[in-house]
Parts: C-alpha cells; sequence; structure tokens
C-alpha cells in the first residue's frame, strides 16, 4: 500500500465565485471519496448569493476527503475537499480529516495578499475567519461559544484552553458571539446587544431570526423560584408549532434579493407613474412576426409580447438617455450610461433573480428575440451565471404573466427606472370615436427621482406607450 505524504494533498478551498460574496452553499457532490478527479472536471455545484454554479477542481489527482456535506453553507477561503496528487492508492472512507494527519496546504494558498487564481475568472477572497468549531459531547453543559481564534477546523482542532472557556472567566466576562456581519450589522442597527441573543443556528451560531426574537415581547413566564442574586434569567428559547407551521431558511438567491431590494426601497426615492395602454396593434403585430418570420428575419424564433415591450423601452431610452442613469453616492455625481444592460426579472424556484442583455441598445429585433430565448431557457435551468446578473441599467418586470395587471416595482440596486407591463386583456376602449373589444395593458414605470424627474419619467413612460399603439414605428426608430 502506498503511503501519501502530506506534500502530496492539495487543498481546494470555496472560490469567490460572484466578486465580494461571503460564502456559497453545497448543493451537490459528484465525486466520492477515492474517486479520480483530474484538472478542470467539475466536482461540485454551490448556490451563491447569486446563481448557482459549478465548480471545477484545478488538480489531477484522488479524493482524500470531502469537508463538507450537501446542503452545507460554507465562508468563502474555506477549503472543502482534498486531492492527493502523488498518483498514490486512494483512502478509504475512514480515512483521517487532513487536519488531524497534518496535512500541509499548497503553498500558493499562504499567500498573505491578493486573489488566488483557483477558477478562470474568478479568484479566492482571502479570509481570516476559522472554521466554526463542531459542537462536542459537553456543549450541552458549556453552550457559549469557544474563545475567538481557536483553531478548531472540523472538530480535529485543539481545545479551547481554559482561559477560553466559560466556566474559567471571571463572573460577567463573555466571549465574543458568533454570528456573521450582516447579522452584527442587523443587531447593531436595531440595538441588540448580541451578547444577550439565544443563538439557534450551527454550533452556537446567532443568525438573523435569533436577533428579531430578541426584540419581539418576552410571553409572561411561568411562577418559579427567585434566581440566586446577581444570576441572569435565560432568554426564552423561540419556539413555534411544528404542526401549523413551516420554517424556510432563507439564504442564496432569495437572501440576497431580500437584502438588495431592502436597501433599493430605503435608498432610494421611488417614484411610480401609470398609463393604460391599447395594444391591439401590438397583438397583431406579434401574429404577423409569426406569420411571416422570412418578411422580418425571426425564422424559428419565439416572438411573444415581451420582445416588442422591450424594444419599445430600448427605443425610449435612446430618445431619453438621460433616463439610464445611477446616482454615485460617494462620488455626488450622476452616471450616465452609454449602453443599455436591459434587465429581465425572472422568476426561477430558487427566487427572483434580474439577468440581463449585455449592450440590448444594438440588437436587431430577431437579435433581441433571440437573447431573450436564451436569458428565459438558463433562467428557468438554474444555470445564470453571477456575471449575468451585474452591470443592468434599466429593467422590466412582466407581472401580466400572472394575471396582474400591474404593481409598483422597486428598482434594481445601481438602476434608475424599471417597467412593470401588467396583462393584456380584452376591455371596451373608445377606438375612433367608437367602444369596441380591444387588446389593453396598463404599464408602470419606477424611476429614482434623485436623479430623474417627473418630466422625465412622463416622456420616456409615454413614449413606450406610443410605440407599442404603433408597433410597426419600431422598424423606422430602431
Amino acid at each position: 500500500m502506498t503511503t501519501m505524504t502530506e506534500a502530496s494533498v492539495r487543498e481546494f478551498r470555496m472560490p469567490d465565485v460572484g466578486e465580494g460574496l461571503t460564502e456559497a452553499e453545497i448543493l451537490k457532490w459528484f465525486v466520492q471519496v477515492g474517486d479520480t478527479v483530474t484538472d478542470g472536471q467539475v466536482v461540485c455545484e454551490v448556490e451563491t448569493a447569486k446563481a448557482a454554479v459549478e465548480l471545477p477542481i484545478p488538480y489531477d489527482g484522488v479524493v482524500r476527503a470531502l469537508h463538507f456535506p450537501e446542503g452545507t453553507t460554507v465562508d468563502v477561503g474555506t477549503s472543502i475537499i482534498a486531492v492527493d496528487v502523488s498518483g498514490g492508492a486512494a483512502p478509504g472512507p475512514e480515512a483521517p480529516a487532513p487536519e488531524a494527519a497534518g496535512v500541509t496546504e499548497d503553498p500558493e494558498e499562504k499567500k498573505p495578499e491578493g486573489r488566488q487564481p483557483v477558477l478562470v475568472g474568478y479568484g479566492v477572497a482571502v479570509s481570516s475567519t476559522k472554521r466554526r468549531p463542531r459542537k462536542g459531547p459537553d456543549a450541552a453543559a458549556s453552550p457559549a461559544p469557544a474563545a475567538p481564534g481557536a483553531d478548531q477546523l472540523n472538530g480535529h482542532g485543539p481545545a479551547a484552553t481554559p482561559a477560553a472557556t466559560p466556566a474559567a472567566a471571571p463572573e460577567g466576562a463573555r466571549s465574543r458571539p458568533l454570528a456573521k456581519p450582516p447579522v452584527r450589522k442587523l443587531a447593531k442597527d436595531l440595538g441588540v446587544d448580541l451578547t444577550t441573543v439565544v443563538p439557534s443556528g450551527p454550533d452556537g451560531v446567532i443568525t438573523r431570526e435569533d436577533v428579531h426574537a430578541a426584540l419581539a415581547p418576552a410571553a409572561a413566564p411561568a411562577p418559579t423560584a427567585p434566581a440566586a442574586p446577581g444570576t441572569a434569567a435565560p432568554a426564552p428559547a423561540a419556539s413555534f408549532d411544528s404542526a401549523r407551521e413551516t420554517r424556510v431558511p432563507v439564504k442564496g438567491v432569495r437572501r440576497m434579493t431580500a437584502q438588495a431590494m431592502v436597501g433599493s426601497a430605503f435608498t432610494a426615492p421611488h417614484v411610480t407613474e401609470f398609463v393604460t395602454v391599447d395594444v391591439t396593434r401590438t397583438m397583431k403585430f406579434v401574429e404577423e412576426l409569426k406569420r411571416e418570420p422570412a418578411t422580418y428575419g425571426t425564422e424559428g424564433l419565439r416572438i411573444n409580447p415581451l420582445l416588442l415591450i422591450a424594444k419599445a423601452l430600448l427605443v425610449a431610452v435612446k430618445r431619453h438617455p438621460d433616463i439610464n442613469a445611477s446616482w454615485d453616492e460617494a462620488a455626488q455625481e450622476i452616471v450616465l450610461k452609454h449602453y443599455v444592460n436591459l434587465g429581465i426579472a425572472a422568476a426561477t424556484p430558487r427566487g427572483l433573480i434580474v439577468p440581463n442583455i449585455k449592450d440590448a441598445h444594438t440588437q436587431t429585433l430577431p437579435q433581441l428575440a433571440e437573447s431573450l430565448a436564451e436569458l428565459v431557457a438558463t433562467a428557468r435551468d438554474g444555470k445564470t451565471s453571477p456575471a449575468a446578473m451585474q452591470g443592468g441599467t434599466v429593467t422590466i418586470t412582466n407581472v401580466g404573466v400572472f394575471g396582474i395587471d400591474t404593481g409598483t416595482p422597486i428598482l434594481n440596486p445601481g438602476e434608475s427606472a424599471i417597467l412593470a407591463v401588467g396583462a393584456i386583456r380584452l376591455q371596451p376602449w373608445v377606438h375612433k370615436g367608437k367602444v369596441k373589444p380591444r387588446q389593453v395593458t396598463t404599464l408602470a414605470l419606477s424611476f429614482d427621482h434623485r436623479l430623474v424627474d417627473g418630466e422625465l419619467g412622463s416622456k420616456v413612460l409615454a413614449d413606450v406607450a406610443a410605440i407599442l399603439e404603433h408597433p410597426k414605428r419600431l422598424i423606422t426608430w430602431s
């Protein structure tokens, strides 16, 4: 049997697969301990706050250990898989974890600065975050977390020193509570002292729900014997009726969307305007494009009303370019964009995402149809990349597909306008002096009032409506 040396084991760390992310959830492993892997082979799928991404391994070798099971959220920079690159025999499932075996890390992984080239186009953010200690048999007796800095990786590190043990600490002394930066910020904003919060997360980690629970009024306690002087009464544990309630962890894309929407709603002053439009000619033009694809170059393309609505918005932006901008708070400047990355809000099983079509302003009607079809198919399959959701300038959200007349959409962060499209319904409408049944919809345009005034917003919305009333103007204006 070949013995593997410490230097033969390479640790692959969780990369930052979408600039600035701090963690990702392991959705699925495609390999097992003992499998042979090659450079570039996809070993797992992870979900970040932006998208699901497949991770390729940058080594040739044999899998020695998978450090986390599926469903675990792992901090960026944490080792997730160990690979023996010596070409030796594969270890059995009971092989010790790399920490216990004294495995050394790849010298390249010890760079103190910069980003490590783990994936093409991505890198690992340098992180000083330690893996949280696994709960041991004494967890019930010592519920407080270990002192910061204890190097307990996956339960194999050295035990906490007596000075870090709660029982040995002076009266009133507390170790720093375990909580992620967003949770710490939430607690600070709400005025909650984290040392008073009862953690419910894995390994004693305080969650957002714990912070909110700390603010909720406590239920009236049952009569108990008075507590000893100087002893704080324990906070009531959060509880719910599992037969009548279901709790779903907020993570990944859904959590990022929630944070982005809250930030947008309370940062940009939103204004929403509405217009009801007769889109009968648009619906007839859609049928004409389907019926005569050779005339318009739309052979084999999916044609629907959203295509013409998107093109109408692009034409309106071209006529009123100041709507295509963003607000730079730090520099106190309005940034005018000379390109349009058109965002399309898409509902997926993982939550709402807004991928965008890069340089949509340069695309012809057939090219735009192709881009829309590709964007929708990719989002439906859950394969939208983080890059596809970055850099948007204006967005369309089609609530009409759910039978909704319209809404007041919240701006995508960093954008100045978003157009909501309502359901298209047959309604009585005055047309050429007579009441006739016509195809009618309601459009809503929300915009950032810091950089878009009422006149500009009204002109853009009026132009979109006018184009949809006479859609063949698209051929001239585009």
